[in-house]
């Protein structure tokens, strides 16, 4: 298996499905982006029990005196869990798009800016990367180095970074055809000024937009991956692995797997929406 982008439909700037977007309800959807981290970010504050000892009764359903969201089939409150593997999802995607934005950034304007022979070299390797079959990928390292959330992130990141690689190639060499930068380069500006000045402001806007619409990806994809075991070990809480462990009660007790992959779907869906925001408030490239 394989992780690629799917052509994204051409939909007007600023909108979902091709429905504009106000700002009013752009900046609602960024602040769901803030609510989720600052949740993530107060998990261990906000989880009313020890998400890894049993407090209650087993299998507890929803609404039950004293665990909102019920217990799982030794007795563990599934709120404080969820909590906890909310926050452990969120900020995994976020460093593994921070990383893979981080190097593909770099790469991609260091090969767009120099174009020639160093942006043939450059794209060739992140052809390279593009082509390895990336869950694949994810799992060798983890069989390399051992289980363990960290060696899946690695993995993850070892192929996410072309993809920003390629979208930052493209915005620069778009931004260094403009006349403003041949009148900097006429004025005497080098090549350092040019790209500091002028190309790296300029990309900024396409980074972020294409960060944060890529946070949800993420977030499905490492959960896939926890739900095969390649995250966290038990006890220790996690969305994709918490559904795994629990899949063959799905049709007695439906929310001891059900509220974990809930979670999952949600983050998944804020994360989406944020970035949509995110690329209504930014000011369009003119």
């Amino acid at each position: 298996m394989s992780v690629a982008y799917a052509p994204r439909a051409r939909i007007r700037p600023g909108s979902i499905g091709g429905v504009a977007l106000g700002r009013p309800v752009s900046w609602l959807l960024v602040a769901l982006l803030v609510l989720v981290t600052v949740v993530a970010l107060a998990a261990p504050l906000l989880a009313p029990f020890d998400p890894v000892q049993p407090v209650g009764g087993l299998n507890l359903p929803p609404l039950s005196p004293g665990h909102l969201l019920g217990t799982d089939q030794i007795g563990r409150d599934l709120l404080s869990r969820t909590l906890l593997g909310i926050r452990v999802s969120w900020f995994s995607a976020l460093a593994v798009v921070a990383s893979g934005l981080l190097v593909g950034g770099v790469i991609g304007l260091v090969a767009g800016a120099a174009g020639g022979w160093v942006d043939t070299v450059l794209m060739r390797i992140t052809d390279l990367f593009l082509a390895l079959p990336g869950a694949l990928v994810a799992i060798a390292v983890v069989a390399a180095l051992g289980p363990g959330l960290l060696h899946t992130l690695i993995g993850v990141s070892i192929f996410w970074w072309p993809y920003y690689a390629r979208i930052i190639r493209g915005e620069t060499k778009a931004l260094a055809a403009r006349p403003h930068l041949e009148a900097a380069r006429l004025a005497g500006a080098g090549r350092i000024r040019l790209v500091t000045r002028h190309l790296l402001p300029g990309v900024v806007p396409t980074a972020v937009v294409s960060a944060s619409l890529d946070v949800g990806n993420v977030v499905l994809l490492l959960a896939g991956l926890s739900f095969l075991g390649l995250g966290q070990a038990a006890p220790a809480p996690e969305l994709g692995a918490d559904t795994a462990r629990a899949l063959s009660q799905l049709l007695r007790q439906w929310w001891v797997p059900g509220v974990p992959g809930i979670a999952v779907l949600v983050l998944s869906l804020v994360a989406n929406l944020g970035g949509d925001g995110i690329r209504n408030l930014l000011p369009a490239r003119r």
